[in-house]
């Protein structure tokens, strides 16, 4: 558990600092935590750990150019879920499947063409299935959230106004459940990006 607890506290840092240093120590640690804590041997640990791992890669990734963290990152993803499923642990499921969507939109946004974010859109959506808003109201609009932001970039990608206009739909569904009183941060985040949506939807049924 030392390696796990080292990989946590070197994310923590890093995701506070600037450079790589920290984060980097983060992947290393968890890397060396899966050597013991083997799929065999424990599979919901194996799967937390590499969920772990996976949130270190796309913090990384943040500050370096490219795509190969990201890469790595959807990867660790996909293998937690091959044991953290929703039968067993729904809620940690849904939080991977959440993860997972952040890492493919992430990769969507550095490269051509859709797919990448279709398949973002599909992890969200897989997501809320579990993370629903009677259940865990604020982790539901953090991912309609996210679902609206894939689908506002898809929607740039592509010549008609849907896309668009289900983002507006998710954007408004998270402010339900983010207001000011109950999240202020998140709230003044959806707002702004419900208010660029609609511009940009407004602007595709103009042209």
């Amino acid at each position: 558990m030392t390696q796990i607890n080292l990989g946590t506290a070197f994310t923590s840092l890093g995701e506070r600092e600037s450079g790589t240093s920290r984060l980097e120590a983060a992947v290393a640690a968890y890397q060396a935590a899966l050597k013991e804590l083997t799929r065999e041997r424990v599979p919901l640990d194996w799967a937390t750990t590499l969920n772990n791992l996976g949130n270190a890669l796309a913090a990384l990734s943040e500050r370096k150019s490219g795509t190969a963290r990201l890469q790595e990152a959807v990867f660790a993803y996909l293998s937690a879920l091959e044991e953290r499923t929703r039968e067993r642990v729904p809620l940690e499921w849904a939080r991977t499947q959440n993860n997972l969507g952040n890492a493919l939109a992430a990769l969507g946004e550095r490269e051509s063409g859709t797919s990448r974010l279709e398949e973002a859109v599909a992890a969200y959506r897989a997501a809320l299935e579990e993370r629903t808003r009677t259940r865990v109201p604020l982790q539901w609009a953090m991912t309609q959230n996210n679902l609206g932001t894939a689908l506002s970039m898809l929607g740039e990608r592509e010549s008609s106004t849907s896309r668009h206009e289900e983002a507006v739909t998710a954007f408004r569904a998270a402010l339900e459940e983010w207001t000011p009183e109950a999240a202020s941060h998140w709230h003044d985040a959806a707002q702004q990006n419900l208010a660029r949506c609609l511009a940009l939807l407004e602007q595709r049924r103009t042209e």
